[in-house]
């Protein structure tokens, strides 16, 4: 009923709006909704919902992006994904190892692991906003989607050789594992399957539409269940169904026949929004505030705190600003300021959270082991900074807007300011000037009301302007002027400093006397 006030004045998106509803429903307030009273469901539960709005989210980047996009621009994307990735990984391990000293390393990485991939529902809502439509170039936009899209389907990678070293008994035998279940059968084989699947079903859909087979409604239903077929097929064989719902949706748009079918559909639009509602309603009903606060095993609110900050300005910021200058969509310092700030964490950190404690074994009172220990402390880590990154990043755009607005007003106050300033200065120096020309020359100034607009020298001293009579005079100004010689001019004499003193010849600007 608001939409438009909230979202196109305020700048405040569905993320915000739906996880501080969620949290008034919860069970913290309201106790209208509490997905953990669902008991050993939970876990499956939330993992499941986070799976489908993530794979939704992934297609819909994929098919939104214009044809050929990841050929066109793989350099940029190699340049953000990988070694920003890897580099923001070891720093977020080094900053949880220092507040968390009962983590090993090893844990760090587990958790950090988590928290790299940039979330891409949360990045869809702010850099497709009204905002940024006006103030963030197309190129950064499109390259910050496809970004975040991809880091989050290899998240795998950097948590499953966290998890291989912390499970497994040796660690020759983890790198093994992670080379092959990691890299081989989830993310390539995963990627794999999303294009040759995205692939098949272009053609279908193009061989279908070419034939009269399929109405203009049914053809955009197929974006749904093409994510939800992907999706499944992934998931059921182990592999990595993120990325296969990015390379399924971003190979039926290859040739962009796909987008020019539906670029005028609200339909996909408006399930993306439901979903994105939805999940962030259940993630403010999921967050564990009572496990904000467990000192026996090192988590308190202080640290936590400290965390989210470092996190937010060393996580991506520093290594964006060293890599943009290979990356061709980046221009400038401040473009790559803005896409280091604009690396929110959410969905996608709690998709990889829950997966990552359905692999660990489940934790004792008190800990017997490390692996019971980060099975105990990494969803609250982790949905901590997710809570802060929801409150950071969704709030920035209103808090830039407003910023702007500030400084375009206070702008405008200094300068009507300055200009008053201005004309009183001027104003100032033109009764010096007039008063410095009385003083050094005593002109007569004579109007001549029977003649057109002229002015001459009359002698050195008289200075002589003449103007036509209107048709219709002033009755007082008529008998004035026809007092005198009949020559037609009105004669008075001012002195600047005596009055005005009146005379039948003239306007005399006398000064008086020295």
């Amino acid at each position: 009923m608001c939409s438009l006030l909230v979202k196109e004045k305020l700048y405040i998106n569905e993320v915000v709006l739906g996880t501080a509803f969620g949290i008034l429903m919860g069970p913290h307030v309201a106790n209208a909704f509490d997905p953990r009273d669902w008991g050993a469901e939970t876990q499956k539960i939330t993992l499941e919902i986070m799976r489908v709005v993530l794979a939704m989210g992934l297609f819909a980047i994929g098919v939104e992006l214009p044809k050929s996009y990841m050929a066109k621009h793989v350099r940029g994307l190699l340049v953000l994904v990988v070694p920003t990735m890897a580099i923001g990984w070891v720093i977020v391990a080094g900053i949880l190892k220092a507040l968390f000293g009962e983590l090993n390393f090893v844990s760090c990485l587990a958790i950090a692991a988590c928290l790299t991939p940039t979330d891409p529902i949360i990045c869809a809502a702010i850099v497709g906003g009204k905002f940024a439509m006006k103030h963030v170039p197309l190129n950064l936009r499109q390259i910050l989607s496809a970004e975040s899209a991809a880091n989050d389907g290899l998240a795998y990678p950097f948590l499953s050789i966290s998890i291989y070293l912390t499970v497994e008994a040796s660690t020759r035998e983890a790198i093994g594992k992670w080379f092959l279940v990691g890299w081989l059968y989830q993310v390539i084989l995963g990627t794999a399957l999303g294009a040759v699947l995205g692939t098949m079903f272009n053609w279908l859909m193009k061989l279908s539409h070419n034939k009269g087979f399929i109405d203009r409604e049914s053809y955009v239903a197929q974006y749904l269940a093409m994510a939800l077929f992907t999706i499944g097929i992934a998931s059921t064989i182990g592999s990595d169904d993120l990325l296969a719902a990015f390379a399924a949706g971003t190979a039926i748009s290859w040739d962009g026949n796909f987008n020019t079918h539906t670029e005028d559909e609200i339909f996909a639009s408006v399930i993306d929004l439901v979903l994105n509602c939805a999940c962030f309603v259940y993630i403010g009903a999921w967050l564990p505030f009572e496990s904000f606060n467990m000192p026996q095993y090192g988590i308190e609110p202080w640290r936590l705190v400290v965390l989210v900050i470092a996190i937010l300005a060393l996580r991506r910021i520093p290594s964006i600003l060293l890599l943009f200058k290979w990356v061709p969509e980046i221009t400038t310092w401040q473009e790559a300021l803005f896409s280091g700030h604009f690396g929110p964490m959410g969905v996608g950190a709690i998709f990889i959270s829950t997966l990552a404690v359905s692999r660990l074994p489940e934790p004792h009172d008190p800990p017997a082991n490390q692996a019971e220990l980060l099975a105990k402390v990494l969803q609250p880590i982790v949905s901590f900074v997710v809570l802060g990154s929801i409150i950071t990043h969704g709030l920035s755009i209103p808090f830039f807007s407003f910023g702007r607005n500030m400084s375009l007003t206070m702008s405008r106050s200094a300068t009507l300011t300055s200009m008053r300033s201005s004309e009183n200065a001027d104003y100032l120096r033109s009764l010096s000037t007039t008063k410095r020309l009385a003083h050094n020359s005593q002109a007569d100034v004579v109007v001549d009301t029977t003649s057109g607009p002229q002015t001459s020298q009359v002698d050195n001293n008289t200075l002589v302007t003449r103007m036509s009579t209107p048709s219709r005079q002033d009755p007082a100004t008529s008998a004035t002027s026809s007092q005198g010689s009949g020559s037609g001019l009105t004669a008075i004499t001012l002195d600047l400093e005596s009055g005005l003193v009146g005379s039948n010849k003239g306007v005399h600007f006398s000064p008086s006397a020295q």
